[in-house]
């Protein structure tokens, strides 16, 4: 079994923080992998689904928020890879 545990560290930096919409966009990207994907906001200790939107609206993540993404799997490189340029670009917003 080829699995992986990857982990890295970002700041939250898009304007409103993970909110409604950046939850739903990070959701649906999460959803194209067979990965587990874990969410922590390193400030409250707060921990979440990465494929849940109630989980990843319940971090409380507003800008400037540390938060931190674990992926474990066969895909977690690809995974790690199209989340973090979500992240990085700001949720697209």
């Amino acid at each position: 079994m080829d699995s992986k545990k990857l982990t890295k560290d970002f700041v939250v930096g898009n304007p409103l923080g993970i909110h409604a919409r950046p939850a739903s966009v990070f959701v649906q990207a999460a959803a194209d992998f067979e990965s587990e994907i874990i969410v922590t906001n390193l400030e409250s200790g707060h921990i979440a689904d990465g494929r849940s939107v109630m989980s990843m609206l319940m971090l409380s993540a507003p800008q400037g928020t540390r938060i931190r993404l674990e992926i474990s799997g066969r895909d977690a490189d690809k995974a790690m890879e199209t989340l973090s340029r979500l992240i990085e670009g700001g949720f697209d917003e």
